[in-house]
């Protein structure tokens, strides 16, 4: 992999990975459109450990109430009915989903998942599941108000996820929709899930890209470092965006992509796998 190659898709992976259009659909289309071929998923679940550092940023007051109010709570009974120590237990078991699924179908997500048609499938699907639970939703349920109900459901959305296209954000962020939650709310907590579960898959995948050589280790290396600028840029604008706008644009560019992968496989300029 060359410095170019591994900016380009830093770039790719930055901008997608928060927004509700599938980080990995994108690299996989990108990485065949420019002829470099599909960077694998070794590669894409190292890179997002950059955006998921933008997410630790972003969010590191928040993220640090939580981990401390959690971690007291298990020795101080009065702090357990407290919002961070709730939202600490929320997360641990909204990422148990991902993580067993993630483990027991690895080989699938590595190879059959990967393949252009399902993909373009998932975009459109999943648009017209983002356009229903936006339309449909409340928009009036804040994150105080989450339960262990909703954290088990945005949890199992996630999980979608592990098959590209579907997109984790749009995923989760649907599912808050459809459960009535606000815009932004979803989205937050959206980013704030997704961190456990992409570190470990990312750290757990680092072994594998190791051993692809140096010059792949370092457009890894260079690929991350420049999603995790562009991704902490991506988190601020999608929040402010979405807290006035709908996500009807999301919707329309998802199921017009997908609608145009079908035609370069129709005609023969991208092959599935």
């Amino acid at each position: 992999m060359s410095p170019f190659e591994a900016v380009v898709l830093g770039l790719v992976q930055g901008l997608t990975e928060f927004l509700p259009i599938s980080s990995s659909a994108h690299l996989r289309i990108i990485g065949d459109l420019l002829g470099w071929g599909d960077p694998g998923a070794a590669f894409t679940a190292v890179v997002q450990i950059g955006t998921e550092l933008a997410v630790l940023v972003y969010f590191r007051r928040k993220i640090w109430s939580i981990i401390r109010t959690w971690t007291l709570s298990l020795v101080r009974p009065g702090l357990r009915g407290d919002l961070d120590a709730r939202m600490g237990w929320y997360v641990i078991l909204g990422t148990i989903p991902i993580a067993v699924l993630g483990y027991v179908f690895e080989d699938e997500i590595q190879t059959a998942a990967r393949d252009l048609r399902l993909i373009a499938a998932t975009l459109i699907v999943l648009g017209v599941v983002l356009y229903l639970a936006d339309r449909s939703g409340a928009h009036s349920v804040s994150l105080r108000q989450l339960t262990l109900r909703d954290a088990v459901l945005f949890g199992l959305a996630q999980a979608c996820a592990l098959v590209p296209g579907v997109s984790r954000s749009g995923a989760t962020i649907s599912m808050g929709l459809a459960l009535g939650y606000r815009r932004a709310d979803a989205a937050e907590y959206a980013f704030l899930l997704a961190v456990p579960a992409v570190l470990g898959s990312g750290i757990f995948q680092i072994p594998d890209v190791a051993a692809l050589g140096r010059d792949d280790v370092w457009g890894t290396v260079i690929a991350a470092v420049v999603a995790f600028g562009i991704g902490y840029a991506t988190i601020a604008w999608l929040l402010r965006y979405v807290s006035t706008h709908d996500y009807r644009p999301f919707v329309v560019y998802r199921i017009a992509l997908g609608l145009t992968v079908i035609g370069l496989l129709t005609t023969g300029v991208l092959a599935p796998r």
